[in-house]
């Protein structure tokens, strides 16, 4: 791996922002506003009792308005990723970004401010002014050394947290993994020699973060592109780097290394060479940071050092240095303890809770990731994957307590076994359960047909999945048509693709052969059997399937659902002793949902409604969710007693024969199995909470469930997803995007591993 691939192309990250509702944020009202008391209740008359008393009283603006959860990510532009001085509005697709990330790992509500000027007095009084608003301020991609001045005057006038993540969240991640290489290798803070090359924001940063946890001044060398920061240099130098020269004879970042224990990289690619790490002291540790190409690639350090340590900023190497890590639950216990300002020790005991929670067994859900590599403790794992859904309890807990015990924090927390829970509820496993999927696909890719690979979503999707490295895509099609599409859409040309014509394929007698001995007693010819593995792609892909050519198939866009269903079940069986059904993946606010069956069986009888139960609640428990299954109807548990709602009984009643190992109950209507309330004029019904498995009563009220969520909004829907097919097969419906359609074959291909 000494090639970096980019995973999207251009094309599809501008088609990404500007599809839909252009950009990736909005707002949302946390109130009803459906009647005129609601309106009266939101604002005039209502909203003058919460103005009144937070004039009297400042500190409950917290309890009244969002500012609590409320955080805003600020830039001007002058340092946008490693693309330079792009200016504010550039940077706002980043300051977007981070918003969401605050959103999706701590459900922190992130609202992006571009300041239009490079004047550090004008920028300062901005946020000043501005600062009210907010719970805390991000700063983010500001240029040194401009962010160290911006930062620290504005921790002394605003009594909230003002943190530029640039700097300490890259610190404390680097300070967390530190901690478990120093373990690894058996030293101690006080004793170590580090190297850090790169003198910018992030990189004095990291040295000051260190030093503050025990590493002695004299045992750091700082470097800039000039060399060695030493005592008396006066070339290209500042405040911030004087703060950190030492007496040394080194003057090169090679003789600096000569016996140093760490090295810390924030600098360029491939600066760092074998002589290099050849020189440095036993069990090397190297954390070559800089993006996108590291200081030494790993495979390079290792085979000059094989006893090293190395960490990168990377997702395709172990021990990725990734600040999502860090700010999003830093902010979380920070605005949850109403923390005057986030200091060192809310730092250190963020990194130290990182660092623990390597050291702990690693959930599964964590492993299905990465499966392809170690997660137990040790020097391939120093440092927590991102999707770990416990960092969200580890953190913030850490940095709560750190900031009441430092005195920061104004609401101090009395119970943090309640104050766990409380943040357990905040996110939901799912998504982190979808890209666990995704990352496991990465691990282990597989050969995906598209059965429709001349038309143009197809085309765009198998590139897509090539980039996210999900594995190898086989378009179905002629040739010269595809490529000529290709060329017209602006698509690269890809090696990995995969381009088969049914009608000149080598292998049409041996499908047709498999297929004619399947359908011999079913009514078909031989001839027959021939024309269909030449003129039906869905047919043919499903015996590249079937027959070990490809791993998994997608098909759907040009044809009913029903008809593709058809076509794939003439090729594939179902597994054993399980029912061939659709399951929709709702992610709703606050929730997930699994809804079956979506896709396959019109009337379900009650023994085949107690095995969409069964199955389904099997794939809610893999997907790191504990089942609570709802049999739905129309009525609620004989009221009103008619037909239909008694096969749902019967179904029930099936359920209880087998004993199986979930919570179940039905009859009932949705409103009740999804409203704890309701439900508590059922005091019998065995659900514990709402329901997060719904069996649907008949196909038609699955499909108009699903579809008109999809439709209205107010959740995502994915799927339906073909369960219980003894091969992998999935069906997009005829209006899938391009995502939904990449979607469907990461899942196909993670049901083929």
């Amino acid at each position: 791996m000494t090639h970096r691939k980019d995973s999207v192309t251009d094309a599809e990250a501008l088609h990404f922002h500007a599809k839909g509702r252009p950009g990736k944020i909005e707002i949302r009202a946390t109130k009803p506003l459906t009647t005129q008391r609601d309106l009266s209740l939101a604002y005039s008359p209502g909203v003058a009792a919460p103005c009144l008393e937070i004039q009297r009283d400042p500190s409950l603006v917290y309890d009244y308005t969002a500012k609590s959860n409320l955080v805003a990510v600020i830039s001007n532009g002058t340092a946008v990723l490693g693309l330079g001085n792009l200016g504010a509005l550039a940077s706002k697709p980043v300051m977007e970004g981070k918003a969401v990330l605050f959103k999706r790992f701590a459900d922190i509500d992130g609202i992006d401010l571009e300041v239009s000027t490079e004047d550090v007095d004008e920028f300062v009084n901005c946020v000043k002014f501005l600062g009210a608003s907010f719970g805390g301020i991000n700063l983010e991609d500001i240029k040194a050394p401009e962010c160290f001045i911006i930062e620290q005057q504005l921790r002394e006038i605003m009594d909230i947290p003002v943190f530029h993540d640039d700097q300490h969240g890259t610190a404390i991640i680097t300070a967390a993994g530190l901690i478990n290489a120093l373990d690894l290798t058996g030293r101690n803070m006080q004793s170590i020699k580090v190297v850090a090359n790169g003198a910018g924001a992030a990189s004095i940063a990291c040295v000051e973060l260190i030093k503050r946890m025990g590493v002695a001044h004299e045992n750091v060398i700082l470097c800039d592109s000039k060399g060695v920061i030493y005592q008396g240099r006066e070339d290209g130098m500042n405040q911030w780097k004087s703060a950190h020269a030492v007496q040394t004879d080194s003057r090169t970042l090679a003789e600096a290394m000569v016996g140093a224990d760490v090295f810390l990289g924030l600098s360029i690619k491939d600066v760092v060479t074998t002589e290099m790490v050849q020189s440095m002291a036993d069990k090397p540790i190297i954390f070559a940071m800089a993006n996108p190409d590291p200081e030494i690639l790993p495979e390079i350090a290792k085979a000059a050092r094989p006893d090293v340590l190395i960490a990168t900023g990377r997702s395709d190497y172990p021990n990725q240095i990734n600040n999502v890590l860090g700010f999003p639950y830093i902010f979380r216990g920070a605005l949850d303890v109403r923390a005057s300002t986030i200091n060192d020790e809310m730092k250190i005991a963020a990194a130290h809770a990182i660092a623990e929670l390597a050291r702990e067994d690693v959930p599964d859900e964590v492993g299905a990731a990465y499966s392809g590599r170690s997660m137990q403790y040790g020097p391939e794992y120093m440092i927590p994957a991102p999707f770990d859904p416990r960092l969200i309890l580890a953190v913030p807990q850490a940095v709560a307590r750190a900031a009441m015990d430092s005195g920061v924090a104004r609401k101090p927390i009395i119970d943090m076994e309640a104050y766990g829970h409380e943040l357990s509820a905040r996110l939901d496993p799912t998504t982190a359960s979808l890209q666990a999927i995704f990352d496991n696909v990465r691990a282990h890719p597989r050969r995906v047909v598209f059965a429709e690979g001349e038309e143009e979503k197809s085309i765009r999707a198998a590139v897509s999945f090539y980039t996210s490295g999900y594995g190898t895509p086989i378009l179905l099609g002629r040739e010269a048509k595809v490529l000529e599409t290709m060329k017209s859409l602006g698509l690269p040309n890809i090696d990995g693709l995969e381009i088969h014509n049914a009608k000149l394929s080598t292998s049409n007698k041996e499908y047709t052969d498999f297929l004619y001995e399947r359908l011999q007693r079913k009514g078909a010819l031989y001839r027959d059997c021939q024309r269909m593995v030449n003129q039906e792609r869905n047919l043919f892909a499903a015996c590249m399937v079937a027959l070990g050519d490809a791993d998994a198939m997608l098909t759907g866009l040009t044809r009913n659902y029903y008809v593709a269903l058809e076509e794939i079940t003439r090729v594939l069986d179902p597994l054993p002793d399980e029912h061939i059904f659709g399951l929709s993946l709702v992610l709703a606010r606050e929730r997930t949902l699994f809804v079956a069956d979506t896709a396959v069986t019109e009337l379900p009888n009650p023994s085949q409604l107690a095995d969409f139960a069964i199955q389904s609640a099997s794939v809610a428990r893999r997907m790191g969710h504990e089942p609570r299954v709802a049999l739905l109807s129309f009525s609620n548990f004989g009221n009103p007693m008619l037909e239909r709602s008694q096969l749902i009984r019967d179904a029930v009643r099936l359920l209880d024969e087998r004993q199986v190992p979930f919570e179940y109950d039905g009859e009932m209507g949705v409103d009740v199995a999804l409203n704890a309330e309701l439900m508590k004029n059922y005091p019998f019904c065995r659900l514990t909470e709402p329901a997060n498995v719904l069996i649907m009563p008949g196909l038609h009220s699955s499909q108009i469930a699903t579809n008109l969520l999809h439709e209205l909004g107010g959740g995502t829907v994915i799927g339906p997803m073909l369960m219980g097919l003894s091969k992998p097969a999935q069906i997009v419906p005829m209006g899938a995007t391009v995502s939904d359609m990449v979607n469907m074959a990461a899942l196909a291909a993670h049901d083929a591993t």
